[in-house]
This record gives structure tokens, C-alpha cells and sequence, in this order.
């Protein structure tokens, strides 16, 4: 009988285990958007009620296990969740609506709102187009993709600072980028080195005063919203791994360095050099005489460009994991980048951990999130880039060493001593590529927490508590055995050399608290109050020492046993150390009102108070108002061909406190007065004035009307915004003249105006939409913005400043001498007077006249094609700038200086020169009269004006069905490119520089290979 138990008991559990394993089966299916029918990768499929889940492909399609009669949950953002319960089927296709109160999502100030309510001008930028780049800070990544927002990146250096200007230059000498909030932490504008773009999840750039008044003190130049990764509520783990390789390489240049036969040739006709046999170089073989043909062909050809630029390797890893319960997510990630810099010894090293993590209590009246991320990074990066010290700067040899030295000619530092020739300039910048060290170690830390309790249906109390610190450790040491310690140390001090080291630490603290009333009347009227108050407090301290001789037998960079101590005036050390604190408060607020999403109407408010000002100006006040008509919603419009149109327009004003632009802690104390110690009459100790304090100093005020139409037809098929604005600056900090009899004749005060007016243009078409998900897809964007500057009351009786501009003209026109040519007749240069008449002798003082050019773009932006076909996909973005005008220094002060030969190379250009009466060439005899008369002129002045292919990306995203029994959830793989090809009248490097300097670190082009894998 207990066997025939058992025996029935075991049939039983085998029945109802059977029975279990028959209802979990695998489901599939496709996701889609039901506008276009188009597939959406990255849904989430979850089995509701469990951490069971899934996420689509690049080709929408998912594939998940679940038993019948359980419900899967479908969702993505911006779009409404969608819920169905497992049948017989083993197939769910799905498609997603667009969600109105969450598509198109847009932060207005100090909350986000969907983007049919908004009357505001924004633009978001979405991971897709920022991740995956080879680019060590993520801002160099938006150029050319928000109409208005100019990006020039100055330097190759790996992680290094770009400056970003927001619809023009607001300001003269104050800081002129916008605020940059990550995760509502407002974080330094200039150093993003550390951080991972990879971590980004969406960019929000605010440009006119309807989103920006709200931020007061610092809104004055725009602002940037960054919202990094989060996990899902009610999701499974989710294991994604981003990596690349990347190969950057010099640009290319149109400046026909000689070669060494030819560099020889040409100082052989001009009576200098090693061509001539009277170089004091390494190179000298002619001794006095000067070189025969067979002594030319037969000289080394070396290419010092190819010697200090190299091809950079990067490698870029990130491992992300995220995942979460019904009631608390979380996502975390990894990563580390490895980028060698073209110009050798420049590179970067970074390390990054991020944790997010959000929550909310079960009746979801509290909810919280967390935002931490801790980064290392440590960066070589050369200084003296963009001097002309021939002993430090890199750049300056890569261009101009003569190509007839080798590094075959290189011994050591004391070799070069004597004979003391500029010939061998190459090799004291190998001797420093030897002997110097600099780099810097960072720690940066960004953290955030937010929390909010719904006291009502209607009425939410708000806390948001940010920091951001960042400790930069330098050291920076020179041999003792190096050229530059033997030569700057003499024979009086055989142990030369230095070691300095200095660390900065900043900690900044922001805190806004608020109360939120937000509700609808009658299914139609919907009103938003809120109440903030915003707490800002930063810290600087700095401590250092720069150390004067060192042992060359216990010598090694950054360790401090090779100090020598202080002996018969020699070693004399210097500790440096300073503390600096900054201190901003507010309060403000917001109101909007819609009517039925038709017709809205907002305004804000605010009271700012700053560090910077004396007591009667410390406080200011900004405001806006903005209104909108949504066209489209109008019983009118039914059955038009517009899917959406509307009209909006706002004014408004903001604050510029940074007046001196030197970040939070640039001019503490411009409003007293300080007195020094210095040397009086008979050299007798005395107390002289050495700052006339201005307290009435105050902001600069930015006044901004805006203008916009947003419009989509055809199904948005086309869609796109055109903005019209105005930008007018008043208060503007700059130096004004005093009378002789304070005691110096100018102070900085608030006088003058400037206005900066333009047009914003952003327009996307879908050529070719498909008709199923494997379907060909077209698409054509273009992005545009044209500005223009003005300046007003300039604080002179003349109303123009050289090297500013002039009363009703643009910012930084240029002011100079006009260049007309070469005279045929006797190869001296010519010149225009004041009154257009050709001249070999102008005025220097009454010729000059005002150019109508600066620096600063007329039109700039992008245009980009977009192919996707059968998993296949083509990215292109091709950037442009017009109107810019620049000085050539390279070529003019270097490559074809005449009065160079001998010393450095030079460009083939000079075998133009002027040599006999009646030659028309448009280079001038070396011999000219007036070849070093007027080097004031707008001889070397380019277009530099660009079309550039800034961006292109080549790739497959593998179908589910390649996937199956791989444990992965997606694969993809990609080719990518920036700064690919550029066409420009400019002959140097880079056109994209902003700056008249010369010998500066290029930008590089890069190739990168990638993979994207989910697990």
C-alpha cells in the first residue's frame, strides 16, 4: 500500500511539473511606434509583477519567457505602456503610442514639461548622437547639432577646454559660455576632461530668456541641462558594454614646407645658412664655402612634422548595469579611456563610476533619486603651446626645424650649449621630450540628490542638494642634466633644474528648494506655480611650491629628494598658497497657464544676490514673460497638412556676474581699494595705490526677445523651427578712461552696449520613410544660425577702441593697414592709404582704417545625411563656417619670413619672390625696402571660412534571429570618423580655430572601431 503511494505521489508531481514546463514558453515579437510603423529599439518587455525582462534590437524585435495568463509590459519613453496577456500565441507584436504628456520632453527652467505646453526655445540632444564618439570631452561632440550654439575646440590636447557660445558673444571681457548643470549640479564650465560621455542620456540647451531668467545670476549666456542614465522601475538586469579603438592623425596643411634640398638651395642663393656654408648649426659640411649640387642631393631629408606628431591610439571601455523593482531602480557603470594625443607627450588616462539610483514609495507620493560619479583622470599635456620659445614649444618644431637635422645629431643637453644655434632648435625640443615632465592628476567628483513628497494631487514640496569637487594635482619638473637647466643655470649653478608642484581644490554646493502647485480647472484651464529658493556656496584653496635645483644623482619627477637646499643665493625656493571663496542666493518664481493646449502664457521672476558687488548693487532682479498659440490644435486646422504648428515669442532678462570671466572665484574684490608696498623717492620704502576700487560695480544684464515657429507636415515628414532674437547686453564691464590726477588714468566700470541679433534654423525631412521595418529610411537635416554683432556707447569721445571696435560696428573688427601687393618694378610691398590710393608708404597711424572682418562666425552649423536599411546604417554630419577671418601667423610669421633663412624652414612659396623689374608675383623681393616697415597690415588676414565632414558612422545591428542561444540582447558594430575632410581657402591645420595665435596644437582627424553588446 506505501508503494502504491509513492508510486501515485511521484506521477502527481511529474503531471504538475509537466504541466508548468508546457505553460512557459519563449514569446517574440516587434515593437513599433505607431506614427510611422517604424521599429523601436531599446523597449523594455517586462513580465509584470516580476524582474523578468527584456528590451528590443535595433530591429524592434524582443524575445522573452513567460507562462500563459501572465502579463507583459511593454514601454519606452515617451511613449504610453502598453500591457498584454500571454495566450496560445507565441508571437505579440506591439505597437506604442506616442505618450502627449511625456513626448518630447523639455526642461523649462527648474522643471521639464511636455514639449506642445512649452513656450519656450529649446533643443534637446539625445544619447544617439553623443555615445560612441572618439571624443575625450562629450561638449566637443554637440558641435554643429543645436542651431546656435558655436563649439570651437582650440587644441588637439586629449580632454582639452572648448569654448562654447550660445547665439552670439555677450560680453567683452566677461565670461560668455553658458551654465552647465549635470543632474542639477552646476558644474565648471571649462573642464569636462574627467567625465564619461557615455553616462549622458540627454542634453537640453535653453537659449532664450523664457528659459534661462529663471537662473538669474547665471542664465545670461544660456544654459545646458545634462541628465545622465537611469534604470527602469519594474525591470530585469540589463548588462550593456561599449567599446572602441580610435587612430588619431595630423591634419592636413597647404603651406609647401621646402624640403631639405630645396631649403638648401634657396639659402645658397640668399648667402645664409648651410647652403651657404655659414650655419653654426650641427649641419655645416660646407665649413665657409657653400654647398655644390652633389653636397645638396646628398643632405638627410628629415620630416620633423612626422617626428613630434605621431598617429594617437584611444581606447574607450564602458560596462553599464541597471535594473529595478517596483518601486526602486538602479544604473551603475564603468569605464575607462585611454587617448594618446597626436603631438607626442599629450595624453589622457581616466577612470570613471557611476551610480544612479531612483525611488519612490508605494503609494508614490515620495519619491528620491540619487546621482554620484567619481572620476580620476591623469593628463600629459606640453606647455608653452603656442609660444615662440624654440626650446619648449613642440608645435614651433613640427612646423619650422630646418628638414637637413636628424635626431642622429642629438647627444645630450650640454652638447647644444655651444655654438648656441637656432639651427638646432628640433633638437632642444627632443632634449625637453627627454628631460621635462608635466602632467596633471585629477579626482572629480559630481554628485546630486533630489527629493520631493506630493502633499496634494496638486501641490508637491521639492529638494534638489548638488556638489561638485575637483582636486587637480600638477607636477611639473626639468632635469638638471637637461639644455634648458644648463643653459638658464650657467656655470655658477651646475645644478639646475626645478620641480613644481601644486594642487587646487574646488567644492562648490547648490541647493534649490521649492513648492510646486500644478493644477487643471474644468478639463481645459491648467495652472503652474512654483515657490524656489536656490543656496550656492564654493571653496578654492591652493597650496604649492615651485623648488629651484635639484641633484641630478637622486632626481626623479615629483619625488623631492633631489631638493638642494637654499646656498650663497642660489635654490631659493617659492610656496605659493591662497584661499578664495564665492557665495550666490536667490529666490524666485514661475508661473504658466494653459488653455486646453492651445494658448499659453508663462512668466518668471527672480532676486539674485552676489559676492562680487558692494551692498548697494549686490542684489538684482530678472524677469520674463512668453506666450504661444499651438495653431494646429485650432478646429481649423483639421484636415490640414500640419500635424503641428506653433507660434511662440518671448522677453525677458538675466545676469551676468562673472564680469572678469575667470569662473566662480574671478574678481572677488574689484569694488576696494588696496595699497602695496613699493620703492618711493631715494628708493625709501613707500605705500603706492595698486587698486581703485569701483563699488559701483554691477551686473551685466542680458535683455532677449525671441521669436519661434515650430511646424510638422505630412505626417511630420517635414518638420523643423525658424527663431528670429535679439540679444541686447547693457552694463558691460570694461575699462574706461579716469583723469591723470587720481593716479592712473583708466577703471573698469559698467558702460556700453552690445546686441547680438540672428536667426535659428533647424529643419529635418525624411526622403524615403519604409514601409516595414527592414525598409530603406532617408532622411536630411539642417541646422543654422546666422549672427551678427553690434556695438554701442564705447566709453571714449572718439567711440572706437582699437582692438574692440567701433560705435555701430561689429566686436573685434579688425583695424589695420590694407595690403595691396607687390610693386613689379622694384618688389616692395603696397599699401592703400586711408583714401584708396596705392602707396609703398602709408601712415601707420593715419592709414589704418576699420576692415568690416573679425573673427567671429556670420553663419555656422550642419547638414547631415541619414541612411537605415536592413539593419545597415550611415550617419553623416557635415559642419560649416562662414564670415570668419583670421591671421595666418604660421605662414606669415614663420614659413614665409624672409628674414628667417638660415634658421628654420621655410615654405616653397618664396622661390616666387620678387628678383628682377617687371615681375608680378604677389611675394616681395627680400631685399625690399620696405619689408619690415609695416608688419601692421592685413597682409596675412584669410578667409577662414569651412565645410567640414565632421562626423560619419558606418555600421550593422545583428537581427534577434543571429542572436538566439548567445545570451545576448543586442550586437552591434560600427565604423566611425570625425573631422574627416575639410574644404577651405585656409592653408593651415585646422580652420576650426579660434584664435589670430600661431604654432597652436591642431585638432586631429580620428577612425574608430566599435562594438555595442547587451546581455
Amino acid at each position: 500500500m506505501k508503494l502504491k503511494l509513492t508510486w501515485l505521489l511521484t506521477l502527481f508531481m511529474a503531471f504538475v511539473m509537466q504541466f508548468s514546463f508546457a505553460q512557459e514558453k519563449t514569446i517574440t515579437g516587434t515593437v513599433t511606434t505607431a506614427d510611422d510603423g517604424l521599429p523601436l529599439p531599446g523597449a523594455n518587455v517586462i513580465v509584470k509583477g516580476t524582474a523578468r525582462g527584456a528590451q528590443t534590437d535595433f530591429d524592434g524585435k524582443y524575445s522573452i519567457k513567460a507562462s500563459s495568463g501572465e502579463v507583459l509590459v511593454f514601454s519606452y519613453v515617451g511613449m504610453k505602456n502598453v500591457e498584454m496577456t500571454v495566450s496560445a500565441s507565441n508571437t505579440i507584436d506591439v505597437s506604442l503610442q506616442t505618450d502627449n504628456t511625456l513626448d518630447e520632453v523639455v526642461v523649462t527652467g527648474y522643471r521639464t514639461q511636455s514639449k506642445v505646453t512649452s513656450s519656450v526655445s529649446s533643443v534637446r540632444v539625445t544619447a544617439e548622437t553623443i555615445e560612441n564618439r572618439p571624443n575625450a570631452s562629450f561638449v566637443q561632440t554637440l558641435s554643429g547639432q543645436v542651431p546656435g550654439l558655436n563649439i570651437t575646440t582650440s587644441t588637439g590636447q586629449p580632454g582639452g577646454n572648448s569654448l562654447v557660445q550660445l547665439r552670439g558673444v555677450s560680453s567683452i571681457n566677461g565670461n560668455t559660455e553658458p551654465l552647465f548643470i549635470i543632474d542639477g549640479a552646476p558644474v565648471d564650465e571649462d573642464n569636462f576632461r574627467s567625465l564619461n560621455p557615455q553616462d549622458i542620456a540627454s542634453i537640453d540647451i535653453l537659449k532664450d530668456a523664457g528659459a534661462t531668467a529663471i537662473y538669474g545670476n547665471r542664465g545670461a549666456n544660456g544654459v545646458i541641462v545634462i541628465k545622465t542614465r537611469q534604470g527602469n522601475f519594474n525591470q530585469g538586469l540589463k548588462i550593456n558594454y561599449n567599446g572602441f579603438i580610435a587612430y588619431n592623425t595630423l591634419q592636413d596643411n597647404d603651406y609647401n614646407a621646402m624640403s631639405a634640398q630645396e631649403l638648401l638651395t634657396y639659402e645658397r642663393t640668399r648667402g645664409n645658412g648651410a647652403g651657404a656654408g655659414n650655419s653654426s648649426g650641427k649641419f655645416n659640411p660646407g665649413a665657409g664655402t657653400p654647398l655644390t649640387d652633389a653636397q645638396i642631393a646628398a643632405a638627410p631629408n628629415f620630416n620633423w612634422t612626422d617626428f613630434f606628431f605621431r598617429t594617437g591610439v584611444t581606447q574607450n571601455h564602458t560596462l553599464s548595469l541597471s535594473s529595478g523593482s517596483e518601486n526602486t531602480s538602479q544604473f551603475t557603470s564603468f569605464g575607462f579611456s585611454d587617448t594618446q594625443g597626436i603631438l607626442r607627450d599629450s595624453d589622457l588616462k581616466r577612470f570613471n563610476l557611476r551610480s544612479n539610483i531612483t525611488g519612490k514609495s508605494s503609494n508614490e507620493k515620495f519619491r528620491y533619486a540619487t546621482n554620484l560619479t567619481v572620476n580620476y583622470s591623469k593628463s600629459n599635456e606640453p606647455n608653452s603651446i603656442g609660444s615662440g620659445a624654440i626650446n619648449r614649444n613642440y608645435i614651433l618644431g613640427a612646423y619650422i626645424s630646418v628638414p637637413y637635422i636628424t635626431p642622429d645629431d642629438y647627444i645630450d643637453g650640454a652638447d647644444l650649449l655651444s655654438p648656441l644655434s637656432f639651427t638646432n632648435t628640433p633638437l632642444f625640443l627632443l632634449d625637453r621630450l627627454n628631460t621635462y615632465t608635466r602632467f596633471e592628476e585629477e579626482v572629480k567628483i559630481v554628485g546630486s540628490a533630489n527629493f520631493s513628497y506630493a502633499l496634494t494631487d496638486w501641490l508637491t514640496a521639492n529638494a534638489v542638494l548638488s556638489a561638485d569637487y575637483q582636486s587637480e594635482f600638477l607636477t611639473r619638473a626639468e632635469d638638471p642634466r637637461s639644455f634648458n637647466a644648463l643653459l638658464f643655470g650657467g656655470a655658477e649653478n651646475p645644478t639646475s633644474g626645478f620641480q613644481q608642484q601644486n594642487t587646487n581644490r574646488a567644492f562648490s554646493y547648490n541647493q534649490v528648494t521649492s513648492l510646486n502647485f500644478n493644477k487643471t480647472f474644468a478639463d481645459k484651464h491648467t495652472i503652474d506655480v512654483g515657490l524656489y529658493t536656490e543656496y550656492f556656496k564654493a571653496h578654492f584653496r591652493t597650496f604649492g611650491y615651485f623648488g629651484n635645483g635639484l641633484d641630478p644623482r637622486t632626481f626623479f619627477p615629483g619625488d623631492g629628494s633631489a631638493l638642494i637646499p637654499t646656498a650663497n643665493g642660489l635654490f631659493v625656493d617659492n610656496p605659493q598658497a591662497n584661499i578664495l571663496n564665492a557665495g550666490l542666493f536667490s529666490y524666485f518664481g514661475s508661473l504658466e497657464y494653459d488653455y486646453d493646449e492651445k494658448y499659453g502664457f508663462a512668466a518668471t521672476l527672480r532676486r539674485d544676490a552676489s559676492y562680487r558687488f558692494a551692498g548697494s548693487n549686490r542684489w538684482a532682479t530678472f524677469w520674463s514673460v512668453s506666450a504661444r498659440w499651438n495653431i494646429s490644435n485650432e478646429a481649423f486646422m483639421e484636415g490640414s497638412a500640419f500635424n503641428n504648428l506653433k507660434l511662440r515669442a518671448s522677453y525677458g532678462t538675466a545676469g551676468n556676474q562673472d564680469i572678469v570671466g575667470g569662473g566662480l572665484f574671478g574678481g572677488p574684490d574689484l569694488t576696494e581699494d588696496f595699497f602695496a608696498t613699493t620703492a618711493g623717492y631715494g628708493n625709501a620704502n613707500s605705500i603706492a595705490l595698486s587698486q581703485l576700487g569701483n563699488r559701483s560695480l554691477r551686473w551685466e544684464t542680458i535683455a532677449t526677445t525671441n521669436i519661434g515657429v515650430d511646424f510638422g507636415v505630412w505626417n511630420n515628414r517635414l518638420r523643423g523651427t525658424f527663431e528670429v532674437y535679439e540679444r541686447q547686453t547693457t552694463d558691460l564691464f570694461q575699462s574706461t578712461p579716469l583723469s591723470a590726477t587720481t593716479g592712473v588714468t583708466s577703471q573698469s566700470a559698467n558702460t556700453g552696449e552690445l546686441f547680438n541679433r540672428g536667426l535659428d534654423i533647424d529643419i529635418d525631412y525624411d526622403i524615403l520613410r519604409p514601409t516595414d521595418p527592414d525598409g530603406l529610411r532617408i532622411s536630411v537635416g539642417v541646422v543654422g544660425n546666422y549672427n551678427e554683432t553690434e556695438l554701442k556707447d564705447l566709453p571714449n569721445t572718439e567711440g572706437e577702441i582699437i582692438g574692440l571696435g567701433r560705435n555701430g560696428g561689429i566686436l573685434n573688427e579688425y583695424f589695420t593697414l590694407r595690403y595691396v601687393g607687390v610693386n613689379p618694378a622694384n618688389g616692395n610691398l603696397l599699401y592703400l592709404t586711408a583714401n584708396g590710393n596705392v602707396t609703398e608708404n602709408p601712415d601707420a597711424d593715419n592709414d589704418r582704417v576699420w576692415l568690416g572682418k573679425n573673427i567671429i562666425p556670420d553663419w555656422n552649423g550642419s547638414f547631415d545625411v541619414n541612411l537605415d536599411y536592413k539593419g545597415f546604417f550611415l550617419t553623416t554630419q557635415f559642419n560649416y563656417v562662414t564670415g570668419v577671418d583670421r591671421f595666418d601667423n604660421d605662414y606669415g610669421g614663420d614659413l614665409v619670413d624672409q628674414n628667417s633663412v638660415g634658421q628654420f624652414n621655410l615654405s616653397s612659396d618664396l622661390f616666387r619672390e620678387w628678383t628682377t623689374p617687371g615681375q608680378v608675383t604677389d611675394i616681395p623681393s627680400p631685399n625690399a625696402a620696405n619689408l619690415n616697415s609695416f608688419g601692421n597690415s592685413d597682409r596675412f588676414l584669410r578667409d577662414a571660412s569651412f565645410l567640414r565632414l565632421r562626423f560619419a558612422s558606418f555600421g550593422y545591428s545583428f537581427p534577434e534571429k543571429y542572436l538566439e542561444n548567445t545570451g545576448l540582447t543586442n550586437a552591434r558594430v560600427f565604423l566611425n570618423g570625425e573631422n574627416l575632410f575639410t574644404w577651405s581657402e585656409w592653408r593651415g591645420f585646422d580652420p576650426e580655430t579660434r584664435s589670430n595665435g600661431s604654432r597652436v596644437y591642431p585638432t586631429p582627424r580620428t577612425i574608430s572601431v566599435g562594438v555595442e553588446l547587451g546581455f
